[in-house]
């Protein structure tokens, strides 16, 4: 094989730059943000839905609401324990989390994701 240094020297180089990323990032990643609750959702102890299933499903949840509201007039939801929830972003879940910049804001920013719940609905004021 000719040019066997060159090719295994240029695949050595190829695999570096490959795993740079990897390696200069090793053990920086940044810690997952907690939500801060308002001493309402604090006293309610209980979300619509299970904390696991808001954490990841809770877009799914306000889009199917949305649907339901606006084109099938449904109003209200029944959650799991079988309680009853007016579906509203703004008279149901900015009634509990309020701080919109330490409980939304935080975590969508951590996920790098930009909802366009604001561009609707009025974004609420903060309460210091």
């Amino acid at each position: 094989m000719y040019d066997g240094g060159k090719i295994i020297t240029g695949l050595v180089i190829g695999v570096g730059l490959l795993l740079f990323p990897v390696v200069y990032n090793a053990g920086k990643a940044a810690k997952a943000p907690e939500p801060v609750l308002t001493e309402k959702a604090k006293a309610a102890q209980q979300c619509v839905e299970s904390t696991a299933f808001m954490k990841t499903e809770h877009m799914k949840l306000l889009d199917e609401w949305r649907q339901q509201v606006v084109r099938e007039d449904e109003r209200y939801y029944k959650s799991p324990s079988g309680k009853l929830h007016y579906k509203g972003l703004q008279t149901t879940c900015m009634e509990c989390h309020s701080n919109k910049s330490k409980f939304c804001d935080e975590c969508h920013n951590y996920m790098g994701v930009d909802p366009y719940c604001w561009e609707c609905h009025i974004a609420p004021k903060e309460n210091q």
